[in-house]
C-alpha cells in the first residue's frame, strides 16, 4: 500500500530576488520545482511516509528535472507522463511580504493541463491510503476529467479523499466560476483543507465554525482551515476547535500550505485504526498542532522544496516550543 497519492500540477517556480517589489519590477528569478499537490507529496516522503505523485510535464529540461527531483526525494513517479506537445508550466512569483506572494502562470496549454484519463496509473489509485488533489487541475479540460477518474478510482478502492483548495484567482474565469466547480465536488471529498479566504470565497463567511458547518452540509468528514501565524481551526462531527499556531521569524510563507497538508495527512492514515478513528477533538488538537509546526517551519526559508521539514527536524522544533 501507499500512503498518499497526489494529482496535480508540477511545474517551475520562479522566484524573486527580492521581497516588496511587484512583479515587473522584479531584477531576477530563480526557477525551482513547485506545485502544490508535488509539493504535498514530496513533503510526505520526507515525514516517513510512502507517497506518489501523478502528473503531467514537458518532455523538455525543466520536465526531466522535475521527474528526477521527486525520485531523488523518494516520492514514485511512476505514474508521471511526458507530452511532446507542450511544456511544463511556469509560475512566477512576485512577494508583496513574507505571507503573501502574487503569480503570473505562462499555460497555453501547459503539459499539467492535459492530463488524460486513459493516462492514469490505475494501480496508483487502487493501493493508496488517501488521495489528496487541488483545484488546478479541474479549471481545464482533459485534466478535469483525468482528476474526476482518479478521485473515482481511489473512491472505489476506499481511499480517504482530500482535497486543498489552493485557490489562485488568475487561473479562473471569475470568482463565481471557481465556486461552482469547487462545490460540484464537495459530495465526493471527506477531508477538506482550505485558507480564511478560500472560507469566504465557498460560503460567504469569515466565520469559521459557521463556515465550516455549512461546508459539512455536503458531506465532508473533517474541515480544517488554516489560518497563517495564528495557527489552525478544524470543524468535524464530534467538534470544532481552534489550535494555536507557532511564533517565528517568517522569510517566505510559500509551500506552507502544502507542509501543512501533507503533516495532516500522514497522522490521519499512518496508524493502525482507521483515519476516521482520529476524528475526535482531543486526537485532532494533537494533529493539527504538529501540522501547525510543519508550517512554519517551512516558513524559514525561500522557495518550498528547500524548506519542507523532516520528521527529525519537526520533532525538534517542536520540543524547542513546548
Amino acid at each position: 500500500m501507499i500512503d498518499i497519492v497526489c494529482l496535480g500540477e508540477m511545474l517551475i517556480d520562479m522566484f524573486p530576488a527580492e521581497i516588496g517589489r511587484p512583479l515587473a519590477e522584479v531584477s531576477a528569478f530563480r526557477p525551482v520545482p513547485g506545485g502544490a499537490p508535488a509539493n504535498v507529496a514530496i513533503a510526505a516522503a520526507r515525514l516517513g511516509a510512502s507517497s506518489a505523485f501523478i502528473g503531467k510535464v514537458g518532455d523538455d529540461p525543466f520536465g526531466h528535472f522535475l521527474a528526477q527531483t521527486l525520485a531523488q526525494q523518494g516520492v514514485e513517479t511512476r505514474g508521471m507522463r511526458f507530452d511532446k506537445g507542450a511544456r511544463t508550466g511556469i509560475n512566477f512569483h512576485a512577494q508583496i511580504d513574507e505571507h503573501t506572494a502574487t503569480h503570473l502562470f505562462y499555460r497555453n496549454p501547459s503539459a499539467d493541463m492535459l492530463l488524460q484519463p486513459s493516462e492514469l496509473d490505475r494501480s496508483l489509485l487502487q493501493e493508496t491510503r488517501a488521495f489528496d488533489f487541488g483545484t488546478i487541475s479541474l479549471i481545464d479540460q482533459p485534466a478535469h476529467d483525468a482528476t474526476l477518474a482518479a478521485l473515482n478510482i481511489a473512491r472505489d478502492a476506499g481511499a480517504l479523499i482530500a482535497l486543498d483548495v489552493n485557490y489562485r484567482p488568475g487561473l479562473w474565469a471569475s470568482p463565481d466560476a471557481a465556486r461552482a466547480m469547487i462545490h460540484s465536488v464537495l459530495s465526493e471529498v471527506q477531508v477538506l483543507k482550505i485558507n480564511k479566504d478560500e472560507l469566504q470565497l465557498l460560503t460567504s463567511s469569515f466565520e469559521l465554525e459557521q463556515g465550516c458547518r455549512q461546508l459539512l452540509t455536503s458531506g465532508l468528514e473533517l474541515c480544517v482551515v488554516t489560518l497563517g501565524p495564528d495557527g489552525s481551526f478544524f470543524q468535524c462531527a464530534t467538534g470544532s476547535g481552534l489550535v494555536p499556531g507557532f511564533q517565528v521569524h517568517a522569510v517566505d510563507a510559500t509551500g506552507s500550505g502544502d507542509a501543512f497538508t501533507a503533516t495532516l495527512l500522514v497522522q490521519l492514515v499512518s496508524g493502525d485504526d482507521s483515519w476516521r478513528a482520529q476524528l475526535t477533538e482531543q486526537r485532532l488538537q494533537a494533529i493539527l498542532r504538529r501540522a501547525n509546526a510543519a508550517g512554519a517551519l517551512t516558513a524559514l526559508k525561500q522557495g518550498a522544496l528547500s524548506a519542507l521539514p523532516d520528521t527529525q527536524s519537526l520533532d525538534t522544533f517542536i520540543r524547542a516550543n513546548q
